[in-house]
């Protein structure tokens, strides 16, 4: 169908797994849009950090909280706790971590591409 292209994260292109979490991978055009999933003890610096090799998240994120609770702490000392229904902007130079016992899933519009390569 000309103009319109739909696919469900039930089968992404590509699963992208690390220690306590996956990013599951949808590319349309353009444009690539990432679904991530964090267990309980995910923390980036050490569950991407090592794939990364960073000191910290270099990847630009303008995404959704779906679920669950993220703390991010910005390189510079700026810090947010986040939750269901936030719409989230966040330069490189972080990292972050759930807080709780539920998973944390994140759509993210924008860092996706590399992030966990």
């Amino acid at each position: 169908m000309a103009g319109l292209d739909s696919q469900n994260f039930g089968a992404p292109d590509e699963t992208r797994p690390f220690p306590n979490g996956h990013l599951d991978v949808i590319t349309m055009g353009d444009n690539t849009v990432g679904r991530a999933t964090f267990e309980p003890g995910w923390r980036w610096s050490e569950s991407v950090k090592p794939i990364a090799g960073t000191e910290s998240c270099e990847h630009p994120h303008f995404g959704y909280v779906v679920s669950g609770h993220i703390h991010v702490a910005m390189d510079d000392g700026d810090e947010a706790d986040l939750g269901p229904g936030d719409l989230v902007n966040i330069a490189p130079g972080h990292d972050g971590w759930v807080v709780g016992d539920e998973p944390v899933v994140m759509i993210d519009f924008e860092g996706a591409s590399n992030y966990a390569k």
